[in-house]
């Protein structure tokens, strides 16, 4: 069995699409398995940009099968919309994309709520308005609707008539909105069952069989580490698990036959919305990152916040994910800094801590070292022989301190920017 776990291990936006895209070349099959529109995946190719939010980055790869797997929440207009994009520009998905019968749907009444919660909460948590939260938690209430659910148009109807007799009290009563009637939504639900029908499929026993006949299965995880829903910064995380239970869960696995589990990790830290980020720079270096980086999401266009390298985070995510590697991105993002900080502790009220803990993240103190930076441009270096020995420095800094092994390194947003470590 080869199967290998692609995982975010900050706050998301680590770049997880470019590498996705790298590693599709040696995958079979690359899985979408939690998550939903709310994730915005760029992957740029002869200079050319792709946004995927829900398909799978490996879709690009035009030998490759792509599934979006039962973890995941899916917006019927943003799906057709990104097949819509791919086909103008002559990707064909039609017998390489596949979606489970069992992923749970995104429809109007609960962006409309996201939208309305946020709204009306005194204390923001940045949500993406996309639906994503109000669909997972129709998912625990067992009042959700199933992309299976679609083949069978009487059930279909029963189930979206009770969801919106409950949904349009809340929209009514509670937040002063207009109610939604039931054909609109039906309307839109069959015409899109009507064009992905020959895509639904049972992907657990696909993804299974497929293990079986020895193809190799490429998992795509979506947002960060830091933003698991049981893990993460509570309360300002994503509604799914973003860790490599998400993986099992999200695709029906057995949790053997994932080989190798890869952590993303940009060469400083961002975040998007609100939350505790210890090591953000509220400074001049902040905004220099994120000119220089091109930090605003691909999802919202919101300008992330950015900070230096945060080691502890970054073992949280070791601990909870098991990595086996890590995936350097962005690292000509630092070049011209004079000194470069990383965080290698915390403390809480001078005390120093060994570990990185759920809560109580606004209270910390990070402690730094400082490295030697860099002045040379490294975006177009191809080889590890290529950089400078300041960035080769900071890679092994970075590689010791974690007891991880870095097996990529990305300089530069293309396919070409990017090298394995030998």
């Amino acid at each position: 069995m080869s199967c290998i776990a692609v995982i975010g291990t900050q706050w998301g936006d680590e770049g997880k699409a470019k590498m996705i895209d790298y590693y599709s070349t040696s995958a079979d099959i690359i899985v979408r398995y939690q998550g939903g529109a709310n994730a915005g995946h760029t992957v740029v190719t002869n200079e050319k940009k792709y946004i995927f939010h829900l398909i799978p980055s490996g879709i690009l790869h035009k030998d490759k099968t792509c599934v979006i797997s039962n973890g995941v929440v899916l917006d019927p207009e943003q799906l057709l919309a990104e097949i819509d994009m791919l086909a103008k520009d002559g990707v064909e998905v039609a017998g390489r994309l596949y979606v489970s019968d069992a992923a749970h749907l995104i429809l109007p009444y609960h962006k409309a709520l996201d939208a309305a919660m946020e709204e009306a909460s005194s204390k923001k948590i940045g949500t993406t308005r996309r639906g994503i939260g109000p669909s997972y938690a129709d998912k625990a209430l067992r009042t959700g609707i199933r992309v299976g659910d679609l083949l069978d148009e009487a059930y279909l109807r029963e189930r979206l008539d009770q969801a919106l007799k409950i949904k349009n009290v809340h929209l009514e009563k509670v937040y002063g909105m207009k109610p939604i009637q039931p054909a609109d939504v039906l309307g839109m639900l069959l015409g899109f069952r009507d064009r992905i029908r020959d895509m639904i499929i049972n992907t657990q026993n696909f993804l299974y069989q497929s293990l079986r006949q020895n193809r190799s299965i490429l998992l795509e995880g979506a947002q960060g580490d830091a933003l698991d829903i049981d893990h993460g910064t509570y309360p300002y995380v994503t509604s799914s698990n973003t860790t490599i239970g998400g993986a099992l869960t999200g695709t029906g696995l057995p949790p053997f036959a994932i080989k190798e589990v890869i952590g993303i990790t940009k060469a400083y830290v961002t975040r998007v919305g609100e939350g505790p980020f210890p090591t953000e720079d509220l400074g001049e270096i902040g905004v220099m990152l994120r000119e220089k980086g091109g930090e605003y999401g691909s999802t919202t266009g919101r300008p992330r916040r950015c900070g230096w390298f945060d080691c502890e985070l970054l073992d949280f995510a070791r601990r909870t994910n098991g990595l086996t590697s890590i995936a350097l991105t962005k690292l000509d993002v630092l070049s011209g800094l004079e000194k470069i900080r990383v965080a290698v502790n915390y403390e809480i009220d001078g005390k120093k801590l060994d570990y990185c803990p759920t809560s109580h993240l606004g209270h910390i103190t990070p402690v730094y070292e400082e490295l030697d930076g860099w002045s040379e441009d490294i975006s177009t270096c191809n080889h590890y022989d290529d950089l400078p020995s300041r960035a080769k420095e900071y890679i092994r800094f970075i590689s010791n301190r974690l007891d991880l092994p870095v097996s990529i390194v990305s300089v530069g947003p293309d396919r070409k920017n990017t090298f394995a470590m030998l």
